[in-house]
């Protein structure tokens, strides 16, 4: 899953640079790409929410959450990511998704 990047020596202050600059403009380029993914996850959350809805299931699947919380904590520990902070921010997503499929039931059922 994770990849391991070698740690770099530098021999100037031009390779620092760039290599500051070359690290940023690519941290810039994932933090687009984990935007687009939360935006095609949420969308995805409304999907389930009709499902469930005509499947009389509630927006909470306490058996679903805790299995994707082991998946995060396996892969964290496997890739050497804090698990504590991985779990925030599975969390976070968590409770977006339940907000939107909240949000779509409320609407579907108001008009």
């Amino acid at each position: 899953m994770g990849k391991e990047y070698e740690i770099k020596s530098l021999n100037n202050k031009e390779e620092a640079e760039n290599l500051l600059k070359e690290s940023r403009n690519r941290i810039d380029e994932i933090d687009n790409d984990l935007f687009d993914l939360i935006c095609q996850r949420t969308s995805i959350a409304k999907d389930i929410a009709l499902a469930k809805d005509y499947l009389g299931m509630p927006i909470y699947d306490k058996t679903r959450e805790d299995a994707i919380y082991a998946k995060v904590e396996r892969f964290s520990e496997e890739n050497g990511i804090d698990v504590e902070i991985i779990d925030q921010i599975v969390n976070m997503l968590t409770i977006l998704s339940k907000n939107e499929q909240n949000e779509l039931l409320r609407r579907n059922v108001d008009g």
